[in-house]
């Protein structure tokens, strides 16, 4: 969600924000795209042993080798990991706005920079303090937040998901009285049955000055091997135009952009999905979505 907190907000809509996070945006909780969408999205499954992307340079996308676009380095949404903390500069180890999915509840204590990673835990175990009257029991996850907001642009993270039913998950919001929309990049369920090679990606437009219902357009990829087993590249091309999802520098999904000309942040976070995903084994936690790095780039050219 954006920067902006809930007592900015009137009780009215603050309520209904609230509301509609705790209820979530899995597949289950939007409505299908209108008639009015466009159908041009495309979902592709490509051969990945035929599409083997090598990378010539870490300052350019690895599906943009040759930088075509002209891309130029986002800083404020930069950042290596390399260092001995979170850049608070940069991060919020929390996301403002939004507690977690209940049961799992975000705690700082589950995020951590070392050995040139971002980490995000999920444990299981009840914290002092816990809103339990709010629905949050049992398990602990985490969240990281940008604290600039961006509109259009290329966004590459290297990830390893969590080896549990818990979801990894990589997303671009913002929510005001007068637009909420969303990008998912990804929500991984890594180690649940049946979801541990599909890379679930969305659209939402929860409302906008014209748009007055919670609508998505859903896609998936299945990837060749378990998602968990290693690290993968995930991009995001996000322009005026369209919007293209890309796997290990393959295109793996796209549409057009009919309503995602927002502001957003970037967040990354590890979650329960109970009604998705399941809730995770015990024997499967503390279980930790890690990322190695997260570039971001601006087009200088016209796509």
């Amino acid at each position: 969600m954006g920067k902006r907190s809930l007592s900015m907000m009137s009780a009215g809509w603050a309520s209904a924000l609230v509301m509609s996070l705790a209820q979530g945006t899995s597949l289950d909780a939007a409505e299908p795209r209108p008639a009015s969408a466009p159908s041009a999205w495309k979902n592709l499954q490509p051969d990945l042993s035929s599409h083997v992307i090598k990378r010539i340079s870490d300052v350019l996308p690895l599906s943009d080798q040759r930088n075509k676009a002209g891309w130029r380095r986002h800083e404020p949404m930069w950042d290596e990991f390399d260092g001995p903390k979170l850049d608070r500069a940069k991060w919020s180890d929390h996301n403002p706005e939004w507690k977690g999915r209940q049961p799992g509840y975000f705690h700082p204590d589950n995020v951590a920079v070392r050995e040139g990673k971002l980490h995000l835990t999920m444990r299981k175990g009840d914290l002092p303090g816990m809103p339990k009257d709010a629905g949050y029991h049992t398990y602990t996850c985490a969240a990281v937040q940008s604290k600039s907001k961006v509109r259009y642009g290329y966004f590459e993270v290297m990830a390893t998901p969590m080896r549990s039913a818990g979801s990894s998950s990589f997303w671009f919001y913002d929510s005001t009285k007068e637009w909420w929309t969303e990008i998912d990049v990804y929500e991984i369920g890594g180690g649940a049955p049946g979801f541990e090679r599909k890379v679930n990606m969305n659209v939402h437009v929860f409302h906008t000055p014209q748009e007055k219902r919670h609508w998505a357009i859903p896609g998936s990829f299945v990837a060749p091997r378990k998602l968990a087993d290693a690290d993968h590249v995930y991009g995001l091309d996000w322009s005026k135009k369209e919007i293209r999802f890309y796997f290990d520098g393959v295109l793996v999904r796209r549409g057009p952009n009919t309503h995602w000309h927002q502001p957003l942040t970037l967040n990354f976070d590890s979650e329960t999905m109970p009604k998705w995903f399941g809730l995770p084994k015990d024997e499967d936690l503390p279980s930790t979505y890690t990322v190695e790095y997260v570039r971001a780039w601006k087009r200088t050219k016209r796509p």
